[in-house]
């Protein structure tokens, strides 16, 4: 008996209605990092009613569902994340949220309805031998201690074994149904820097007898541009942003202290503890050679989220064989945000995905956006057939 043939996107059509009603009912009801206890409870109910080995409450809402078919022995993950960000919607959608100040901007709806879709054809067709883990993370949007991290410790791994893991996430300005993959460095580790100044307060029109706060932060601003542009090797690529400048309150007075906090991302490790010791090198040098004084606290988020290279060929040639390689981009151009994702690939090898959302839709965390529900079914199929592809159904 031949296998049976994989899954094409045509095969989740059937499905299209309900699953775009499954991603509107989790676009109306957005829960923020660690609150998400709805959702979970929503997408465990479904997978155990199509069949699953569903176990909850892992790092805090995450949960598991598991599938067992044939008798292989080999394990796959595959991972979605479920959390929204605090953002007032500005969509005007029938189905925006209905949550004041809290908001899909990130398409975390779209991607828990995607791994769900697939969920329902995996269990309907069940052409694979093995098992299938398909995890559903809380709190990836929470800069640290987040859903990756919190699973892992609470023993995601040593529960649910897994040979490779998968993840996706939507990409705003590539066409709808394209694929990007990338081996190696993707996505950019992500540092907090809060600078906390301490001058001597004064009257402005006795600046000789004051410690300009705000002299001393500008001139650490623009000292700071200096550390990409004269540290950083020309052929590696690193962003240090100064997100916010606080001090004072009036006109006439000089105030006692000033505050920076910075966005900082490498691609390598090397590079990241190049950015640390520079920026507190020069935050040190400014602000003793103005007579004021500096705390530099360096808050460790998300490192930097590296593909391996096989996952990564095997994924691409996935989607290759369901949408054409014309539809697929490899390599992926880096990108510099951040994900938690790398955690599980520190772990165990794996491939995250980038899946273009449209050319023309608003951007991540935008208060206008909106998951392409264009590709539910595309994704869906994708998941579907590369577990197909990872587990192959035994033939007799």
């Amino acid at each position: 008996m031949s296998a049976s043939p994989l899954c094409t996107v045509d095969d989740l059509a059937e499905s299209k209605a309900e699953l775009d009603e499954i991603r509107h009912h989790l676009h109306q009801h957005p829960e923020l990092s660690y609150e998400e206890a709805d959702t979970s409870s929503f997408v465990a109910a479904k997978l155990e009613g199509w069949g699953y080995t569903v176990t909850r409450h892992i790092g805090g809402h995450g949960l598991v569902a598991s599938l067992t078919a044939g008798h292989g022995t080999r394990t796959v993950g595959i991972r979605a994340d479920m959390d929204a960000l605090p953002i007032h919607e500005q969509t005007g959608l029938d189905y925006a949220s209905i949550r004041d100040g809290k908001m899909h901007a990130c398409g975390h709806d779209g991607h828990t309805t995607v791994l769900l879709g697939a969920a329902r054809q995996i269990a309907r067709t069940r052409n694979f031998s093995g098992t299938v883990h398909l995890i559903f993370q809380p709190a990836e949007e929470a800069g640290s201690d987040s859903g990756a991290e919190r699973m892992i410790a609470d023993g995601l791994f040593e529960r649910f074994p897994c040979e490779a893991i998968f993840g996706l996430h939507n990409h705003p300005g590539v066409a709808t149904g394209t694929f990007g993959f990338r081996a190696g460095p993707l996505m950019a580790a992500c540092d907090t820097v809060k600078v906390r100044i301490t001058g001597r307060g004064g009257h402005a029109a006795r600046p000789h007898l004051a410690v300009d706060p705000v002299v001393v932060g500008s001139s650490i601003v623009m000292a700071l541009q200096t550390v990409v542009a004269r540290n950083v090797d020309p052929n590696e690529a690193a962003v240090v942003t100064v997100g916010a400048f606080h001090s004072g309150h009036a006109a006439n007075v000089i105030p006692e202290s000033a505050t920076l906090d910075l966005s900082v991302r490498s691609f390598s490790p090397k590079v990241r503890e190049t950015l640390e010791a520079r920026i507190r090198a020069l935050v040190a040098a400014q602000a003793e050679s103005y007579g004021a004084s500096a705390e530099v606290e360096f808050i460790r988020g998300y490192p930097v989220l590296v593909n391996s290279a096989a996952e990564t060929e095997f994924a691409r040639s996935v989607a290759e064989e369901l949408v054409g390689p014309e539809h697929v981009i490899s390599p992926f151009p880096p990108i510099a945000g951040s994900e938690d994702f790398a955690y599980y690939l520190q772990k165990i090898p794996g491939c995250f995905v980038r899946l273009g959302n449209g050319e023309n839709r608003p951007m991540l965390h935008n208060a206008r956006y909106d998951f392409n529900d264009d590709n539910l079914t595309i994704g869906a199929a994708f998941w579907t057939r590369l577990v197909e592809r990872f587990l192959p159904k035994d033939s007799a």
